[in-house]
């Protein structure tokens, strides 16, 4: 019988990010940059979609903000990091 993965869900996603943020407060990148530098203590990859509402999540609760580079990419870091 194979070992399936358990794929990481919203809440665990979120706390991936917070504790990373904890580690490296100023950090910002992407969605896509988070899902590939900032998870990777999470032992499987969570889907876009879950990453994408961990990220709204944690702006809605006025942890993250956005912000649209030159590009029109969004970017996220702590909102208030400590100094």
């Amino acid at each position: 019988m194979e070992s399936v993965m358990h794929e990481p869900g919203v809440s665990e996603t979120v706390r991936a990010i917070r504790e990373y943020l904890r580690k490296n407060p100023n950090a910002q990148d992407t969605q896509a940059g988070i899902l590939q530098w900032w998870l990777t203590e999470l032992p499987t990859k969570p889907r876009d979609a879950t990453v994408k509402q961990a990220l709204e999540d944690l702006v809605h609760d006025g942890f993250l903000s956005e912000h649209k580079g030159k590009d029109a990419q969004i970017s996220y870091r702590m909102k208030n990091p400590p100094p």
